[in-house]
């Protein structure tokens, strides 16, 4: 066991010393940490059953604190005024990519109740920064365009959970006879968890501005105060009886506006340990659940996935664009970008235990072949496809893709560019 945690330390220690080299490469970081964990899987160093047990709590504490402080960095008055294309990718794409997913997936899962298929379907459909970070960072990239993938990877993990939620409690209740108490826990979840949310995220925010206007704190110590509010949000409403993770994402999105500027930990925790936490998780994924998931990858499996990926994104993100200034070239880019990562894993373990066993280990084998077959396809094709893309738009000459933002334009996100890497506004 230590030796397979001390062999990942040195691991991670390698990596951070050529991680700015190898992202202008094809190589991720994804794909190099679940390949090494794959590869620590074929050894005995650290057996699959105690790292599945660890993938469990570093999953849980991982989607707690991105779902928190992913929805704590948007502004939601300039995304609702201003921000036309993660809007509709959010607010149209992703119901669309749900409901095709949910008709591609009846024809590969023979036999499955249709709120199971539309389980996979809602599981599949949330995207993944972490993997499509060699373009959301890259400059050739337009900045507009940066911007809306990167608001729309940072939402729609929050926002598809419901769905998930909602999907895992009707596939409970359809193999179960007691269709009403699986129905009052499922409006439970889904009700009480904003409300807590709600109240946990604007008293944290009143209680850190107050402390900060009084001098009685600084920004060493609101970081771990922050931290520890999404906590509180997670484990407040799983003891009403409401959903820990929708009320984390909830807190985040009041907590977020209601200190906008002021709290600058929020950003750098994302871009340093947040990297962490991610890392470790796709290392535990690729050490407990790749092994299994591949002996459980059939012909069919395979067709959903490459439908999922090459079809169903594809066909929402060009609906939801319709009648908006985006070219037919900035649709296919953004079809094509959304890949499959912690959020599709995490919420497959997420609703595993309470699915039983008859489809639990099908939509964790679904989900874990998802991401690491999305992790090699959009990490080879990344640097290339950018560079792809930015010809194109440079072709074209002035178009939307390229305008340059008004100065007067209120930024979505209001910390400084030299600590974000990318500044998220429009």
């Amino acid at each position: 066991m230590l030796l397979g945690i001390l062999i990942l330390c040195v691991f991670t220690l390698g990596f951070a010393m050529i991680a700015k080299r190898l992202s202008s490469t094809i190589v991720t970081a994804p794909m190099i940490f679940l390949l090494l964990g794959y590869f620590v899987s074929l050894t005995d160093i650290l057996p699959a059953e105690e790292a599945e047990a660890g993938l469990h709590l570093v999953a849980e504490i991982t989607l707690i604190v991105l779902l928190f402080l992913d929805a704590a960095q948007i502004d939601l008055d300039a995304l609702r005024r201003r921000h036309v294309w993660p809007v509709r990718m959010l607010a149209i794409g992703l119901p669309i990519s749900v409901a095709l997913g949910t008709l591609a997936a009846i024809l590969f899962l023979p036999g499955w109740p249709l709120v199971g298929v539309a389980l996979i379907a809602a599981i599949l459909a949330p995207t993944d920064a972490a993997l499509g970070q060699a373009v959301v960072t890259n400059p050739i990239v337009p900045e507009r365009v940066r911007r809306a993938l990167t608001v729309e990877s940072g939402l729609n993990d929050g926002l598809a959970l419901p769905a998930v939620l909602l999907f895992a409690s009707l596939t409970a209740m359809a193999m179960s006879n007691d269709s009403l108490d699986w129905a009052l826990f499922g409006a439970q979840q889904l009700l009480l968890g904003p409300l807590a949310g709600i109240s946990v995220g604007l008293l944290g925010g009143k209680l850190l501005l107050i402390s900060k206007d009084s001098q009685f704190t600084s920004e060493i110590y609101e970081g771990i105060g922050a931290l520890a509010l999404a906590g509180i949000a997670y484990i407040g409403a799983t003891l009403i009886g409401g959903n820990g993770f929708i009320s984390a994402f909830v807190a985040g999105l009041c907590f977020g506006n209601m200190v906008r500027g002021r709290c600058r930990f929020i950003f750098e925790f994302v871009e340093s340990e947040g990297q962490m936490l991610t890392w470790c998780a796709f290392f535990l994924l690729g050490l407990a659940l790749v092994p299994d998931a591949l002996q459980e990858l059939t012909p069919g499996t395979l067709a959903l996935i490459l439908v999922s990926l090459f079809v169903v994104r594809p066909v929402a993100i060009w609906i939801s664009l319709i009648e908006t200034d985006s070219a037919p070239v900035t649709r296919l880019f953004f079809g094509w970008f959304g890949p499959r990562g912690l959020a599709t894993a995490l919420f497959a373990l997420l609703v595993m235990k309470d699915i039983g066993m008859v489809f639990s280990d099908q939509v964790i084998n679904i989900a874990i072949n998802a991401v690491w077959i999305s992790a090699l396809l959009h990490g080879m094709t990344a640097v290339p496809g950018a560079k792809w893309y930015a010809e194109k738009v440079r072709l074209m000459g002035d178009c939307p893709e390229t305008r340059k933002v008004e100065s007067s334009a209120k930024p979505l996100i209001t910390i400084p560019v030299e600590d974000m890497g990318v500044l998220i506004n429009e």
